[in-house]
């Protein structure tokens, strides 16, 4: 889903920073997504159990909730049913439902930006 996710947001134009894509060997990969938090200029977390139960997507998630560059722009994605207790500040921010049907999703998270979506660049 984050791939397919990824290259949907890059065939319209939006940058990302996806680690499978991003980081090659030999990289170490805390300092690359400690940099990339850093140049970025939204926050946008797929969540699921997976995802709120790894020590990694909660250090990005309070990385982004204190750095102000963040504020108004974190993106949280419900994509598989989850407990936010771990990640609680996610349920303050309005989150793009990714539950459904995939290209429904598309569509609400490309409104953040004010961005209509092109079908064709969902495959």
């Amino acid at each position: 889903m984050a791939q397919r996710l990824s290259a949907v947001l890059t065939r319209h134009g939006l940058p990302t920073f996806f680690s499978p894509h991003n980081i090659i060997g030999a990289q170490q990969w805390q300092d690359e997504i400690l940099s990339a938090l850093q140049r970025c200029d939204w926050f946008v977390v797929l969540l699921s159990p997976d995802a709120i139960d790894s020590m990694w997507v909660k250090r990005e998630v309070a990385f982004a909730l204190q750095d102000p560059r963040y504020e108004y722009r974190i993106v949280p994605l419900w994509y598989r049913d989850c407990d936010l207790k771990s990640l609680q500040w996610l349920t303050l921010f309005q989150m793009v439902n990714f539950t459904g049907d995939f290209t429904d999703g598309c569509r609400g998270l490309l409104r953040t930006w004010g961005i209509g979506l092109r079908e064709e660049y969902l495959q």
